[in-house]
Parts: structure tokens; C-alpha cells; sequence
């Protein structure tokens, strides 16, 4: 894109200012989120990863091109100098704070500057006079990439409203270029610095599922070059001379020898119980979803908690990948409002595929959070053969579901039967739609369906619920795509295998009262299970201080199954950690890298990494290196 005349007419003089009420500090902390989002995005177009420094003058100039900033040759010298060798991914972010684009209003302004009749029309030759005279000079080359375009030449004038909308929509269409290819590749998107959220040490923690950090601000508003790699790089003083490091080592027996430890009471089976199921959707973005729970405990009582895939009945040859992935359940307790939530438990002991929790738990109000590490429910690219066939016509001509497709919805009905009573509530029934279309069904709608498909007592019956996505099919003529819509959404290929959900089930015993569950949400992790995550890590972890850093600490808790660590951040800086699983054996981490970075904000912790055994029947050996980025 050609050189705008931005500085000549004072273009860059846009200041963002935020206000000090609560409001405004979340409008910041949010700005600040997407803003970060899009410097990843630009960096990441042009280098490989937010750990590779920009290493010319042609790189930074592509970067910032790709953030939607059109960098004159001053202003790249202005952040190069003949002393610079390198910039880091933070020195990028500072400069996109110093460099705030150019709005079509400030850009008309300045042209009309010129234009003093309002014609909206500049000639050629003033144009030439102004560019190549003032200001920050223009070469005439540069001055004839814009007037030799046809789009904006008119007779030997410019139309200086035209170019503004297309240098506009260019800015525009370089950062939404670099954003698709960030939401493209999810492993960019989650893995270079990790999606986990920030729990800070008092109980604060960010707005955000994605890290946004303090982007620091120099005083003179310039970077500061000296010779050679003794420039001052943005990252805070603490970090800089720090060489600091920590390792783990942890060697594991193959989880098929572990010792059982969930021990069942010999009286539960007189115990009262409460049951739900629920499923872990995988997002396109990597991102787990799935159903929370609220618990009512009447009075005190020893209650029995347990979470194991659910295992539904599969046409002979096809995979059962799901069973295979860990599932765990937090529980914390509600105490004046839902917002305050405190980690009472997890479940940590294990019989097989099942982890469960016993103890005692007062009257009241708890949520039940279910958690997977994502170390085996991730985007895996599967070669598919052949597209399955969902409907065909008889003999008759009339559309009906193929057999593999009919065991496919009874399948999916057995996980939204939350209840597992054989219909489907309205209840059960919208999350199914929540899922599928994002829209819920209303009491007039659910009416229409009672109307029109087999019920009983108000609820869908299995056959009701086969015809009704039939009749997607028939309200298409026969056209499938509104139920690959809803298969895929429910985590099937086409190849009809369940490669990318998993169903669960979860069931809670009290001794002396009745208990009562009940799914309130589907959503993705939130800020009170990542706390919840970080504090059991914490209590029941092992701890290591960083060498040479007393402000870093690394926390690492193991299980039979998996091994979860968190960095806790004490200093007053962010700071940039950088994890190396280069000689661990038989091990498959979350992160799906051997070597990847992971951000921690001040006075905060997050997730590191969770590390499960690639092949369970065999030994593994956890190795894992936390260095302090310098």
C-alpha cells in the first residue's frame, strides 16, 4: 500500500484516554485484551512465534503494516536505529500504543486542508508540491504510487475521499486477515501463551480467558537502542538479569499397575443419590465447553461424589475415543452470592475411569464444576474416507434416517437426557438447542412440538426426537445439511464417530439427606474453575522456588493419571516463563508443544501446563524445565 501523507498533516496526533470509574477500568482492561489479541495476530503473520525477535527493518515494517498501520520510512527509523540489532514481541506492542492508525475523519480533515474550495478533488501537481516539500518529505516515486492509481486519478486531480476509503478499508483488511489466521490455526492461538485464566493471590483475576497484559510505557515514549543486544527490551528490570530456572522430574509406572484409591462406602447403596449427565464440547478455537452444576445439600451430611465418561452403546467397529478422556469435578461452596465461590474439594481419587470424591459437606448451595485437561479431547485431523449418509427414500418415497444415523441421535439423546429418565424436558431440550443453534425454544414453540411429536408428560420421547430431526431433512427435500450442522456442533465427523465431545456422568450419595442437582450453564471454563484449578494445585502440590528468583514459584501436583503445575507470580512485573518438555518420555501435554512460553500478570498464578501418558500401559518419565525469559 502506497505512503499516506498522514504525517505531513498531522495525522498521528490521536490520544486514547480511559475513565477512572470501575466502568471504565473494565472498558480498559477489555480494550487492552483486544488489543493484545491483535498484536499476537499481526506478529504472528510474520514470524513464528511471539518468542522470535524481529530481526530488520523490512520485518517491523511488515508487522506493522499487518497490525493496520502504514509506517512511513521515518517511522520505522524512528524505532530502528543503526544500533538496533533486535525487537521483541513487547517492544512490538509498545510501538503499536505509540503508533495509534489514522481514522478517515483526521484524514479527510487533513486533506481539506489542501482542498481550501471543498471540491474533494486535489491536483496532481499541489499534491506533489505539499508531499515532496513538507513535513515528513515524500519521495516522488512515492507520490506517484498514488496518483498513477486509476481508482483515485481524475483528469490530473485526486480523489482524496476515495483514496480514504480504501486506505481505511485496507488498515482494516490487513488486521482482519491476521485475526483469521490466528483463529485458523488454534494452536496459536492457545499454545504460545497459554489460555489459562490468571488467578491472582487474593482472589482477583482477569476479565478474560486469554492473557491481556500491562503493555509498559516509556517515559520519553521512545525505545532506548544501544549497541548491540544491550538494548533496553520492555520486559520488566526483574526478568532481565535473572537467570533463572527450575526443573521437575517425575518418573511414572503405567496407570494400568496404579493402586485404587476411591474406596466406596459398603452402606452407599442405601445411601439417597442424585444423578445428571453432561458433556465437554470441543470449540473451534480449542476452547472446552460444558454443563455446570448447582447441588442442594438439605443438612450435614457424608456425601459421595463421582464423575466417569459416559458409556453410550456404539455400532460394532467404531471408536470410543471419548472413554478415554479425564474427567474431573471441582466443588466449591456458595456462600452469600454466586459470584463468591470457595473451593471445598476435588475429585482426586480414582477407580478406573472414574474419579470421585468422599467427605462430609454442611446444608447448603455448592457448584459442581466438571474439568478435563484437554490433553486428549483436542483437535485431531483425521483422514475421512467417505461423507455417512444420514436420510434416504423407500419404496414409498419417503425420507427416512439410515440406520447409522438413527443410532447417532439415540446416542445424542442418552447424553441431553440429563436426568437420564428417557425423555427429553424443555429444559434438557434447550441446551440441546443452545448447543446446535444457539437459540432456545419457548413455551409456544415446545407446544407446537407437543402438537406435532410423540411425548409423554410434557417431554420428548426417543422417537419424537428422531422425527423432529427428520424433519429437517424433509423441510430441505431431503438435503442433510441441517443435521451435519447438528451433528458436527454435538462433536462427530462425518465418518459419524463422536471425535471431538465427551459425555459424562456424574453421581452424588448422601448419607442423611436427598440431594439435588441441577444444570444451570454450558459454557466455556470459567474465571472461578481456573481459581479453583491454581488453589488445588497450590494446597496439594509440590512447590519450588525459582533459582536465583524468589518472586517465581512453580507448582506441580500429581495423580495416578496426570500432572498439573502453575506458576505463581509474587513480583510486581509480568513475566514471561518458558517451558521446555524436551526430555520427558510417553508424555502428551495440553499445550500440544514440547517447548512453548507461558505469560503470568503481576501478584497472579496460572495453569503451566497438564501432562496425562501417551500410551497408559507404559512407563513415563515427566521431565519439565521452567526458565525465566530474559
Amino acid at each position: 500500500m502506497a505512503s499516506s501523507p498522514e504525517n505531513n498533516a498531522s495525522l498521528c496526533d490521536q490520544k486514547v484516554t480511559h475513565s477512572e470509574s470501575p466502568q471504565g477500568k473494565k472498558s480498559q482492561q477489555a480494550e487492552e485484551a483486544i488489543f493484545y489479541k491483535n498484536c499476537r495476530a499481526a506478529y504472528l503473520t510474520v514470524l513464528k512465534s511471539s518468542l522470535e525477535n524481529i530481526k530488520s527493518k523490512e520485518q517491523l515494517r511488515l508487522v506493522l503494516q499487518q497490525a493496520g498501520r502504514n509506517p512511513s520510512q521515518k517511522t520505522v527509523n524512528k524505532y530502528w536505529t543503526s544500533q538496533t540489532t533486535t525487537l521483541n514481541f513487547d517492544d512490538f506492542c509498545t510501538i503499536l500504543k505509540e503508533e495509534t492508525p489514522a481514522t478517515r475523519t483526521e484524514l479527510l480533515e487533513a486533506f481539506r486542508k489542501i482542498d481550501t474550495d471543498n471540491t474533494g478533488y486535489i491536483l496532481h501537481d499541489e499534491l506533489y508540491k505539499i508531499l515532496t516539500t513538507k513535513g515528513e518529505k515524500m519521495t516522488l516515486d512515492e507520490v506517484s504510487a498514488i496518483t498513477n492509481l486509476a481508482d483515485f486519478n481524475c483528469s490530473g486531480k485526486l480523489d482524496y475521499k476515495k483514496f480514504c476509503d480504501l486506505y481505511i478499508a485496507t488498515s482494516e483488511q490487513c488486521c482482519k486477515t491476521a485475526l483469521e489466521k490466528l483463529e485458523i490455526d488454534g494452536r496459536l492461538k492457545r499454545q504460545q501463551f497459554g489460555s489459562q485464566g490468571e488467578t491472582s493471590t487474593e482472589g482477583i483475576t482477569l476479565p478474560v480467558l486469554k492473557p491481556s497484559p500491562k503493555i509498559s510505557r516509556k517515559t520519553d515514549h521512545k525505545l532506548a537502542p544501544t549497541k548491540g543486544d544491550s538494548r533496553t527490551p520492555s520486559r520488566p528490570l526483574s526478568a532481565q538479569g535473572c537467570k533463572a530456572s527450575v526443573s521437575f522430574t517425575v518418573s511414572m509406572g503405567a496407570s494400568s499397575n496404579r493402586n485404587t484409591k476411591l474406596i466406596e462406602p459398603h452402606t452407599i447403596k442405601e445411601w439417597q443419590c442424585a444423578q445428571s449427565r453432561g458433556c465437554f464440547y470441543l470449540e473451534e478455537d480449542g476452547e472446552i465447553i460444558s454443563h455446570k452444576y448447582r447441588l442442594h445439600i438439605p443438612q450435614r451430611s457424608t456425601v459421595c461424589i463421582t464423575i466417569k465418561p459416559l458409556n453410550l452403546r456404539q455400532a460394532e467397529g467404531k471408536s470410543c475415543h471419548w472413554l478415554s478422556v479425564d474427567t474431573a469435578l471441582y466443588v466449591l461452596k456458595e456462600n452469600e452470592t454466586q459470584e463468591n465461590l470457595q473451593l471445598v474439594s476435588f475429585t482426586e481419587q480414582q477407580n478406573k475411569e472414574m474419579f470421585g470424591w468422599k467427605g462430609e459437606l454442611a446444608s447448603g448451595f455448592y457448584w459442581l464444576l466438571p474439568f478435563t485437561t484437554g490433553c486428549r479431547l483436542k483437535k485431531v485431523k483425521t483422514q475421512i474416507t467417505g461423507e455417512a449418509k444420514l436420510v434416504y427414500r423407500g419404496e414409498d418415497s419417503e425420507l427416512a434416517l439410515t440406520k447409522e444415523c438413527r443410532a447417532v441421535l439415540l446416542d445424542i439423546f442418552e447424553t441431553i437426557d440429563l436426568d437420564g429418565n428417557g425423555l427429553l424436558s424443555l429444559e434438557e431440550y434447550n441446551f440441546f438447542e443452545l448447543r446446535t443453534s444457539g437459540e432456545k425454544c419457548d413455551e409456544e414453540a415446545w407446544a407446537v412440538c407437543k402438537e406435532n411429536f410423540d411425548m409423554k408428560k410434557n417431554e420428548l420421547t426417543r422417537q419424537g426426537f428422531l422425527d423432529l430431526n427428520l424433519m429437517e431433512a424433509n423441510d430441505r427435500e431431503g438435503d442433510p445439511s441441517d443435521l451435519w450442522v447438528t451433528l458436527l456442533s454435538l462433536g462427530y465427523n462425518k465418518a459419524l464417530e463422536m471425535t471431538e465431545a465427551c459425555p459424562f456422568v456424574i453421581d452424588i450419595y448422601a448419607e442423611k439427606c436427598k440431594p439435588r442437582i441441577k444444570a444451570i450453564y454450558l459454557e466455556a471454563g470459567s474465571w472461578q474453575l481456573n481459581r479453583a484449578i491454581c488453589k488445588s494445585v497450590v494446597n496439594k502440590g509440590d512447590a519450588k522456588v525459582m533459582d536465583g528468583c524468589e518472586n517465581i514459584i512453580v507448582y506441580t501436583y500429581r495423580t495416578g493419571t496426570r500432572i498439573t503445575s502453575v506458576i505463581e507470580n509474587k513480583s510486581e512485573n509480568k513475566v514471561i516463563i518458558h517451558v521446555n518438555n524436551e526430555q520427558s518420555k510417553n508424555c502428551l501435554s495440553n499445550r500440544g508443544l514440547t517447548v512453548f512460553a507461558v505469560e503470568v500478570a503481576p501478584k497472579s498464578m496460572t495453569v503451566s501446563q497438564h501432562v496425562m501418558p501417551l500410551n497408559e500401559q507404559e512407563e513415563w518419565l515427566y521431565n519439565c524445565v521452567h526458565s525465566l525469559l530474559r
